[in-house]
């Protein structure tokens, strides 16, 4: 059990208990009109409550509760006033029958990249969305703290849920836990370097990670993948605005299109109230329902794990 975020525990609606941190399909249907009330998604909102029946000290609470209020940035509000949705009938009635067929436009699916040589050929023993604190450990990892989070959209703009979301990252000194480099002394051995987390029925999903280093030739960048069913349907990566190695980055630059490659590129922005520094991230993505093929992306094949497929 972690000692802070992204712990087990119990649903503090119902008491159902989640799976690897994140509430279980039954609860969040139970649930949905509860956290849609607080305007706050319910596997952040577990994130952030301790277990049921374990003691918190007050100053711990209050900064989960702190946190909780900051966080409700992630998640727009569910409700208009009914003044506010009277006069935005009023001013967009026109335009909705001006505009006949512009909601069946299809949305731009988020760009893929390669999976590069490092993803972890042997996942950690905690595979959580918490990447800062391994297990039990009450050691957190070193870097900018950064909450990052969004959500899996479908072409129509539909939320998908139950998609696995997978990210992957050098850890502070820029050293994956991919056993070709995780034994160089230089690692952080308190960096989990991977997590996963199951989108709710908003379709949304959150990591507590560290804003990434560059390192070599690379741009700072937090690897994603996202799995629908048994099919992987996407593998992309997030970078950092504002990074000047953008320019001279392989994989981003290989897209040609500057809209395409906005896409992929999100400002890490201070988190409100913290007195800690730490950052906020929205990376929002819209994939398909094709499965991607490997044979796509021979990088991916310079990983010793792909020899035993």
């Amino acid at each position: 059990m972690k000692s802070k975020y992204g712990r087990e525990g119990a649903c503090p609606n119902c008491g159902d208990s989640p799976i690897n941190s994140q509430l279980t399909s039954t609860c969040k249907e139970k649930c949905l009109t509860y956290y849609n009330s607080k305007k706050q998604p319910a596997h952040l909102s577990l994130l952030l409550q301790p277990p049921l029946g374990v003691f918190t000290p007050v100053s711990e609470r209050r900064k989960l509760a702190g946190m909780q209020n900051t966080m409700q940035t992630f998640v727009k509000p569910n409700h208009v006033a009914r003044r506010d949705f009277i006069t935005n009938m009023a001013l967009g009635a026109s335009a909705f029958w001006m505009t006949s067929g512009a909601f069946a436009e299809a949305l731009t699916l988020t760009p893929s990249q390669t999976e590069g040589p490092l993803y972890p050929d042997h996942l950690p023993l905690d595979t959580d969305n918490d990447l800062l604190r391994i297990n039990e450990s009450t050691t957190p990892a070193v870097g900018e703290i950064t909450h990052l989070g969004g959500k899996i959209l479908d072409h129509k703009g539909d939320p998908i849920r139950n998609a696995v979301v997978e990210i992957w990252q050098v850890d502070n000194q820029g050293v994956y836990i991919h056993s070709k480099t995780a034994e160089r002394p230089t690692r952080d051995k308190n960096f989990q370097g991977y997590g996963r987390f199951i989108t709710s029925s908003s379709g949304e999903y959150y990591f507590r990670t560290i804003k990434p280093p560059s390192y070599g030739r690379r741009a700072q960048h937090i690897h994603f993948a996202i799995i629908r069913g048994n099919h992987k349907v996407l593998t992309t990566q997030l970078y950092v605005k504002g990074d000047p190695r953008i320019k001279k980055d392989g994989p981003i630059n290989r897209i040609k299109d500057p809209k395409l490659k906005d896409m992929l590129i999100k400002e890490f922005k201070p988190l409100k109230g913290s007195k800690a520094g730490e950052l906020t991230v929205n990376f929002d993505l819209v994939v398909g329902v094709t499965p991607e093929d490997p044979k796509e992306d021979p990088a991916r094949f310079r990983n010793p794990k792909y020899k035993k497929d």
